[in-house]
């Protein structure tokens, strides 16, 4: 997107960099990189629990970090629990929530998740859980008839992805939370591509469970979100046990802390909350509709350049957002992304964490090219030229 490389400093100290593995992780701006910075070296203690100036600043910052995460996602503060990641938050739920589930309960699982988006349910299969996977149409999108026609009362979570990160479509999660509501099932969307394309509204899209990532979002590794309605984490147990998620503790009575400080044992992610409220106003300013107006703009303008290459085929939707997936006949994805590489062009290649997505569709890896607010028509042309050439070389 024009002009929005002067944001992040790394393409300033890179020169001719063309960077598309934002899907992976993005990049980051100077002023979330620059703000992590000042705390750590004006305002850095740890929070609530020192009555100096110090802490006091410190925790000031950690708990406007969650009130910008609540924002970003319409919700409340008092929702939003801070996890490592995307993974460490579908785990939580799977442990906290699906904990109780055994023999005579279903889950059903989106056919075109993440790996970290199935693991933690095939697992449930140990206590004698069923565990189903809604189908994957030829074009990548999601069967929600099948969902509508195979739900039943036994269901009680439904796991879906709100964007694949193979696939790139954002899919109907409402549509697939009001299916679930009918029968009773609670609804945990994993949003971690789909957070740096879309605007998301967790009540209006009816979850029961979100998580996200701040690394994909250009801020910091190490950091994530999940959000649950209020009712629902009240009724969890804690994922992990330690200092500063009790209220009270004695040898014979343990007293949790009320959500969210239940589920964040040890000392916080206290710097990485930060420079995760730190990229959410670099987003806010920018402003999400057009983020995912000139990122959907530019998808299109990619696949376009790319659909003329002989023998290419996609496994990205047609309104795919924000990346492009594909393999090319008789080619390895290996070898177009290491000489994409030689052309500074960074792309992914492999299965991307969703192995059983591209068994379905009958692929044995691809290449996925993915695009931040800092790429812009010349990245794309970039892509385009280095693909021709390493066809040229390859056949």
């Amino acid at each position: 997107m024009k002009n929005n490389k002067i944001f992040f400093p790394i393409f300033a100290n890179s020169p001719g960099l063309v960077y598309l593995d934002s899907a992976a992780s993005a990049q980051k701006p100077a002023s979330v990189t620059g703000g992590m910075k000042h705390m750590m070296e004006n305002a850095y203690a740890n929070i609530h629990r020192g009555i100096y100036k110090l802490s006091i600043e410190a925790s000031a910052l950690y708990d406007d970090a969650r009130k910008k995460v609540a924002g970003f996602i319409g919700a409340d503060a008092g929702e939003v629990v801070f996890t490592r990641g995307t993974t460490e938050a579908i785990n939580l739920a799977a442990y906290s929530f699906a904990g109780k589930f055994g023999a005579g309960d279903k889950v059903i699982v989106g056919g075109a998740e993440h790996h970290s988006n199935i693991l933690p349910w095939l697992r449930l299969r140990e206590r004698g859980v069923e565990v189903e996977f809604i189908p994957v149409l030829p074009d990548g999108a999601l069967d929600l008839e099948w969902l509508e026609k195979n739900i039943s009362e036994s269901v009680r979570l439904v796991a879906v992805s709100g964007q694949s990160n193979v696939i790139g479509l954002v899919n109907d999660a409402a549509l697939v939370c009001a299916i679930a509501h009918e029968h009773g099932a609670k609804v945990i969307v994993d949003a971690a591509q789909m957070a740096a394309h879309a605007k998301i509204d967790v009540r209006g899209m009816g979850a029961d469970f979100l998580a996200f990532s701040a690394h994909k979002i250009y801020g910091p590794t190490g950091i994530g979100v999940l959000w649950g309605r209020r009712e629902l984490l009240e009724s969890m147990e804690p994922y992990q046990l330690g200092g500063d998620m009790v209220e009270s503790v004695a040898l014979d009575n343990i007293v949790y802390r009320d959500p969210p400080g239940k589920f964040e044992a040890g000392t916080a992610l206290i710097v990485e909350a930060h420079g995760l409220g730190l990229a959410i106003d670099f987003l806010s300013g920018l402003g999400m509709e057009r983020v995912e107006r000139e990122s959907l703009e530019l998808t299109l303008m990619a696949r376009e350049k790319l659909s003329g290459i002989d023998g290419i085929r996609f496994l990205s939707h047609p309104q795919a957002n924000g990346l492009v997936s594909f393999a090319i006949d008789g080619v390895s994805p290996f070898d177009i992304a290491t000489l994409l590489a030689e052309a500074g062009v960074c792309v992914r290649a492999g299965m991307h964490c969703a192995e059983p997505l591209h068994a379905s569709l009958g692929f044995g890896g691809s290449v996925r090219a993915s695009f931040g607010v800092y790429n812009d028509e010349d990245d794309i042309g970039a892509l385009a030229a280095g693909l021709k050439k390493a066809m040229e070389i390859l056949r």
